[in-house]
């Protein structure tokens, strides 16, 4: 059974949402850094238009969980939240990392991703997937935050397609690493690519209510240059 699910991610610059109904879906997606709050519900509004259907007659909404940035993350959660109350909907996270990988897949043919953003501080986002022949998407080890010297692969068989803004923040990177690789163009998560990862979720007992969603950040604290007089 095809779920009506909408997905919507604003965890890195780049701001999406993308609308399963029937057999189509229905995306809009725009490079907008510091827009989101102003860019995203209209998205919505547009692809729930253009379906001609309500949100109280979906079966759940995805959300971009992370990693990513601290305030894309947090708008995220929050616009899918008030939505989700509004309509009495659950949610699904998904990884913004799984959803490059299934995006890599769904341009390229890809099973074997190696996923990272650029997290900033000196730091990257790091995801390792590979495509079951069921369709899922394995993740091998942990997503984690690490600094690039300290980036160790879990697996260097196969060829690997290198996903995401921090192949690019450092060039040199993946030439160090013990992987035969090719550079997809993938740079940003899309919601489109959630919505087939949220469809097994929800089908596996996986979505929460609202007031349950968690964003993933990874990395626990931010050090902020004190202000004087602050401690």
């Amino acid at each position: 059974m095809t779920l009506q699910i909408l997905a919507v991610d604003t965890a890195t610059e780049n701001c999406s949402v993308a609308l399963c109904c029937g057999d189509q879906v229905i995306a809009r997606s725009e490079i907008a850094p510091r827009e989101h709050t102003t860019k995203i519900l209209p998205m919505v509004d547009e692809v729930l238009a253009e379906a001609g259907i309500a949100l109280t007659q979906l079966d759940a909404l995805a959300f971009g969980r992370g990693p990513g940035s601290f305030t894309g993350v947090r708008i995220g959660i929050g616009i899918a939240q008030g939505l989700a109350f509004g309509a009495d909907l659950p949610m699904i996270g998904v990884s913004t990392l799984e959803a490059m990988a299934a995006q890599s897949y769904r341009l390229s043919g890809a099973t074997h991703v190696l996923a990272a953003i650029d997290a900033r501080m000196g730091e990257l986002y790091v995801g390792q997937y590979q495509r079951t022949q069921t369709g899922l998407w394995q993740r091998l080890g942990q997503e984690a935050v690490v600094a690039p010297e300290a980036l160790a692969p879990e697996s260097s068989e196969g060829v690997w397609t290198l996903a995401g803004t921090g192949w690019s923040a450092y060039p040199d990177l993946a030439s160090r690493l013990a992987l035969q690789s090719v550079v997809s163009e993938v740079l940003y998560p899309q919601a489109q690519d959630m919505i087939d990862i949220a469809q097994h979720a929800y089908q596996a007992g996986d979505a929460v209510a609202a007031e349950l969603a968690s964003p993933t950040y990874l990395r626990d604290k931010v050090t902020w240059k004190k202000l004087p007089g602050r401690e």
